[in-house]
């Protein structure tokens, strides 16, 4: 039975057809209904339910390392601004003008000591605050110091070793808590620094797909598809081509050689809050070169032992419900922005380490560019996939998508994390009922 859904907020009411009890209904232990991907309305209440009522990555601290620094980027469609102020507080603030609504900032990235609306000339400090009005005496006094006559602040920001996180709700759980287990993905990349410490410095991937936001993040939490997906990015010697610095330790082994498909062997696993991680695909230790230069500069740092433990190839990535991947196997940040039911932005940013050799960060980027940009080795068969699942969900064919290898194999690692061998669903079915769970509520 249909039942009208109203989800309101500051701005608006949404009218659903959908009740909470019928969303919830479309997560079932071991499948989804394809209306999740392709029903504009279903999306509609995910910005609501979902987008803003998590916490959301807005950027890394580095992309303001100066006070006066800001950068501008988009939360659930609405233009925002990652700002640093004058006594070095970060701030996450809604790019828009307290007068007559205008976007402020219209730069990507830049410095400024006070943010000048265009319009009317209005000036705001880099935490927000009205700081100039032309003609001010033709104004209300008291209208004036109203906190939405400024460049008003998101309701809750946090963060996380340099990572930025933002959220609409103000009555969120902390950072810490909801990121949980899964927060070790962001600790393993930037304990890789000799100075723990990481720096987004080298700009980065942008492109978009016809398709479902979740069809990006799902793909995260799959070690089923790379041995079919991926299998022209494999030589005859069942590896795949050089992806990391170092003489060994940069190729992943896909198949033996009577053709087994090994890389479907890995593990993955599902966290709380709909966090996932898959296990690493590389089966060597990464060394000679450059890479014993920078483990030197580790050992010196960490020790013999914690450099052991932090080198290790533990995890290929961790991907934090809904909206950021660490992927740590290519030190670098994938970034998924939900545009429409059928539109998704991906950003993909290389990570410098600091303090590590120069020319490992430059390696970085080489190869990123021919693992993750739009046109590269493996970003591109992905793309195509998501955008072939987009199109194949609309049919009429089976309302339900199976979601269940793995089901009943899982091990219980403690602390709501499950570990699934063999390529499991267990991380795309931790997403789905973080899901489940969000939008019936």
């Amino acid at each position: 039975m249909s039942m009208d859904l109203k989800i309101f907020n500051r701005d608006k009411v949404i009218m659903s057809n959908y009740s909470s009890e019928q969303l919830r209904n479309m997560v079932r232990e071991d499948r989804v209904h394809r209306n999740m991907y392709i029903d504009p309305e279903v999306f509609e209440i995910e910005k609501e339910k979902i987008f803003k009522k998590v916490w959301l990555y807005v950027g890394h601290e580095s992309l303001i390392s100066n006070p006066g620094d800001y950068y501008c980027t988009t939360l659930v469609g609405q233009p925002v601004v990652l700002s640093r102020n004058v006594d070095n507080s970060v701030h996450v603030i809604f790019n828009r003008c307290g007068h007559r609504g205008a976007k402020v900032l219209n730069r990507k990235r830049g410095n400024a000591k006070l943010f000048s609306c265009m319009y009317h000339g209005w000036g705001f400090k880099p935490d927000g605050q009205l700081a100039g009005v032309p003609m001010r005496v033709d104004f209300p006094e008291k209208a004036l110091q109203e906190p939405q006559s400024g460049m008003v602040s998101l309701p809750r920001v946090e963060s996380y070793r340099g990572f930025v996180f933002a959220s609409f709700n103000k009555d969120v759980e902390p950072l810490a808590d909801y990121l949980g287990e899964a927060r070790r993905g962001i600790d393993e990349l930037v304990d890789r620094s000799p100075v723990g410490k990481i720096e987004f410095a080298a700009g980065c991937h942008r492109y978009h797909f016809k398709g479902n936001w979740k069809l990006q993040l799902e793909n995260q939490a799959d070690m089923y598809h790379p041995a079919a997906c991926h299998a022209s990015t494999v030589g005859p010697d069942g590896r795949q081509f050089r992806r990391r610095a170092g003489k060994e330790g940069g190729d992943a082994a896909f198949f033996t050689p009577d053709g087994e498909a090994v890389v479907a062997q890995t593990g993955v696993r599902g966290f709380l809050k709909g966090h996932s991680s898959e296990a690493s695909l590389f089966d060597k230790e990464q060394s000679g070169g450059v890479w014993d230069d920078y483990r030197t500069l580790m050992v010196d740092a960490y020790g013999e032992e914690r450099t052991k433990d932090i080198l290790k190839n533990r995890r290929h990535s961790m991907t934090l419900f809904p909206s950021v991947d660490i992927l740590i196997a290519q030190t670098s940040v994938r970034v998924i922005r939900a545009v429409a039911v059928d539109h998704t932005e991906i950003e993909v940013w290389p990570v410098r380490l600091t303090g590590a050799p120069d020319v490992i960060s430059t390696d970085l980027v080489k190869y990123l560019n021919i693992t993750h940009s739009a046109a590269s080795f493996i970003q591109s068969d992905d793309l195509e996939a998501f955008e072939r699942c987009q199109e194949g969900l609309k049919t009429e064919g089976a309302e339900w998508f199976l979601v269940a290898k793995g089901m009943g194999h899982e091990i219980d690692e403690g602390k709501g994390v499950l570990f699934g061998p063999r390529s499991s669903e267990v991380g795309q079915r931790a997403q789905h009922y973080a899901w489940r769970d969000l939008m019936g509520a």
